[in-house]
């Protein structure tokens, strides 16, 4: 663990080793998978989209161990004019469109002479599985009352890191439920993917993929390789916020 304070801004960052990312499903699993979340009613082709599995080498990075807060993004707004965030100040921040997280990680990233920007899908899964294939954050199993989800019946945000006994093998906190998180990555089914997977998202409201799950979801968002995006226009509505993410310990303050 690393900590960068640039004023009055301060990420708690975990350093994620280089390694091999065991990322996605196997294609003859996602049938397994669909019947296993039957009851959230998620039709069983937006398993495919996690499908064929890959081993994926992933350079070592950082992420910030929280959710991105409204205290934080408040900082922000107030120093480009940005709007202004809603909630309690040790909440996730939500409503967030991409071009503002953009925005947010280039002027943190400003102020810590850190090369800050949001996670690659990539690193967003590994961060959150760890050196192994594990079904949630914190193991194979579900269980109600480790992360933010529909099913703990609070209807709204918690403050970031609730949920100690949820953190991934890493550290990281609220890798499911909460907000729903930003990536820097464009939706594109992988390489090798079933041909019923489709080749564009053109019905979401943006293009990149979220990860993680929020408040408003159900537990098969919690899963480490389902793959999301922002569908609908109120993205405070559908909880997306963001993580941020940088290199790994490369400061661009020169000595």
């Amino acid at each position: 663990m690393s900590r960068e304070d640039g004023g009055a801004e301060r990420v708690d960052w975990v350093d994620v080793p280089v390694g091999t990312l065991r990322r996605g499903t196997p294609t003859e699993e996602v049938p397994a998978v669909a019947r296993r979340y039957a009851d959230t009613r998620v039709p069983s082709e937006w398993y495919l989209k996690e499908a064929p599995a890959a081993e994926i080498h992933v350079p070592a990075f950082r992420i910030a161990r929280t959710q991105v807060t409204v205290d934080q993004w408040a900082r922000f707004a107030a120093a480009t004019g940005c709007p202004a965030p809603q909630g309690a100040p040790d909440h996730p921040v939500i409503g967030v469109t991409w071009e503002d997280a953009s925005g947010y990680c280039h002027w943190l990233g400003q102020r810590l002479a850190l090369d800050v920007r949001l996670p690659t899908e990539d690193e967003w899964e590994r961060a959150a599985r760890g050196d192994d294939g594990r079904e949630f954050p914190w193991g194979e199993e579900y269980r109600t009352g480790l992360a933010n989800l529909v099913d703990l019946g609070v209807g709204t945000t918690m403050p970031v890191g609730s949920f100690p006994a949820g953190a991934s093998p890493f550290g990281v906190l609220d890798m499911a439920g909460n907000a729903d998180e930003w990536t820097s990555t464009l939706y594109a089914p992988y390489p090798g993917a079933p041909a019923e997977v489709p080749e564009a998202e053109d019905w979401a409201f943006d293009r990149h993929i979220t990860r993680g799950g929020a408040f408003r979801h159900d537990r098969d968002l919690a899963r480490c390789a389902r793959r999301h995006g922002a569908y609908e226009r109120d993205l405070a509505a559908i909880g997306v916020g963001l993580r941020v993410a940088a290199g790994p310990g490369r400061s661009l303050r020169r000595v």
